[in-house]
């Protein structure tokens, strides 16, 4: 936070208006760029917290497909922010798990996990960009609207 509000001050001008032949009085004002920097970074403050995450979830399903049939979604609660898929390989028999999680124990057990060189062992997914986020296996390709809001705002800034 302490890094926007450098960035607003660097982009902030100072006048000074003097009204008629009295002590002049200093006024701060905004450039464009900064206000919609200021906009952008109070609305993803403001929409992140309140939304919630809708993930998939089942235990031990033999398929993804059966994994998701029959919307078995949930709402996510605090603490838990972040949907995540363990796949469980043994031989030819898998496993697939999936649940709501705190974003750090569904990076550690991402961390922990390992596949031999048989293909055995387990794959664990994290995901909290948008919801159902883990309709596959596979890690989402899609991109945080926060860093997305972010990028914008940096070249628009960058351009002036």
């Amino acid at each position: 936070m302490m890094m926007w509000v450098e960035l607003l001050r660097t982009h902030t001008h100072t006048h000074t208006r003097f009204d008629s032949g009295v002590s002049g009085s200093v006024e701060q004002t905004l450039t464009p760029v900064t206000k919609m920097l200021l906009g952008l970074v109070l609305l993803s403050l403001l929409v992140s917290p309140v939304l919630s995450l809708d993930c998939y979830v089942c235990s031990s399903s033999p398929t993804n497909a059966q994994c998701n049939s029959n919307n078995n979604t949930q709402t996510c609660q605090p603490p838990l922010d972040t949907c995540m898929t363990a796949i469980d390989i043994l031989g030819f028999e898998k496993a697939i798990v999936k649940s709501c999680a705190s974003q750090a124990t569904c990076n550690g057990a991402a961390a922990a996990a390992s596949v031999d060189s048989n293909g055995n062992g387990n794959i664990v997914n994290c995901c909290n960009s948008f919801n159902l986020c883990n309709f596959s296996g596979a890690e989402s390709v899609h991109i945080h609207t926060t860093l997305v809001l972010l990028t914008v705002g940096v070249l628009l800034l960058l351009s002036h």
